[in-house]
């Protein structure tokens, strides 16, 4: 059995239903991220980009931390849009370092590899085609030099606060001490505009999740009807939780490789979380993970933070 069919089977077959959105990702769903990136209501690219663009050397700086040579590992790298800004302004620097760029996607990885040593001369790449800690471990085998790992995108925030302690844990666990990491946090801000990020007035944020349903269909002989399912975002400002759920317009039954699910009127499917952080968090969550804080790189509207932890 493939994970993708034995996570889903498990995952229905929890209380409250659930589906991991690490599936989200398939070539559609890839198309319509970049359409929700693009929407005016979804602000985290364009700050995030605004950092990259406009503190480039000031990171670059950061980064490079005095290290002779090391590996830029970025978690998640997509097309590395972002990431390009530093990796040029490195290559400038005369910086002795290798970009390893880890994804799941074997196409994507090919592509950076091809792509970005026409776009910026002299940068070193190896690329790391799977799962994100697989991934770190031979990125280790690979090379013993420090290492500076990147988590860009909030994609920290797609983890429960919890989850997340546990997840920063783990990187902490295959670095050494002085090794350098890179997380961007979504902040808290005014609710009503997190909500609207996460609730496009063009629909896309509604197809990208009900899109699961249809890969469903596709690859595992599922039999969701997508029309009876509707999209539903909210947030907690106290909390920080922006959380998207799929709710089931009427009692029905779904069959997944000929294993049969029974959704109630109104029962829902827990899709996505995308967690909010004040900046006193993120540090808390730095010290009770083995790291330091070094600084924060912001926004101007400070809604977005690149933050830089020391390995201690």
């Amino acid at each position: 059995m493939n994970q993708f069919l034995q996570e889903v089977l498990h995952d229905l077959s929890q209380t409250p239903k659930t589906l991991n959105s690490k599936y989200f990702y398939d070539g559609k769903g890839d198309k319509l991220f970049q359409e929700i990136m693009d929407c005016p209501e979804y602000y985290p690219t364009n700050c995030e980009m605004e950092i990259f663009r406009e503190h480039t050397k000031d990171l670059a700086v950061t980064l490079k931390n005095g290290f002779n040579t090391f590996d830029l590992v970025e978690m998640g790298a997509g097309d590395a849009t972002k990431s390009s800004f530093l990796l040029k302004e490195l290559v400038d620097m005369k910086a002795d370092f290798t970009y390893m760029p880890i994804d799941i996607s074997s196409a994507m990885i090919a592509h950076l590899e091809e792509s970005l040593p026409e776009k910026i001369e002299g940068l070193k790449i190896e690329g790391l085609n799977g799962e994100y800690f697989q991934m770190l471990e031979k990125a280790n085998q690979i090379s013993s030099r420090k290492k500076v790992v990147m988590l860009l995108g909030g994609n920290i925030g797609n983890e429960t606060p919890e989850n997340a302690v546990e997840f920063c844990r783990k990187i902490r666990s295959c670095l050494q001490e002085g090794d350098l990491v890179l997380v961007g946090f979504d902040l808290k801000k005014n609710p009503r505009t997190i909500l609207a990020a996460y609730n496009d007035a063009a629909g896309f944020t509604r197809d990208f999740n009900l899109n699961l349903l249809h890969r469903i269909n596709n690859e595992l002989e599922g039999n969701f009807d997508t029309e009876q399912f509707e999209h539903y975002p909210t947030y907690d400002p106290a909390s920080g939780a922006c959380k998207s759920y799929l709710i089931s317009r009427i009692n029905q039954e779904v069959t997944i490789s000929g294993q049969k699910f029974l959704f109630k009127e109104n029962e829902i499917i827990d899709m996505e979380i995308s967690q909010k952080y004040s900046l006193e968090e993120t540090e808390t969550m730095a010290s009770h993970t083995g790291f330091k804080t070094v600084t924060h790189f912001l926004d101007h509207k400070k809604w977005f933070v690149d933050t830089v932890w020391q390995c201690i």
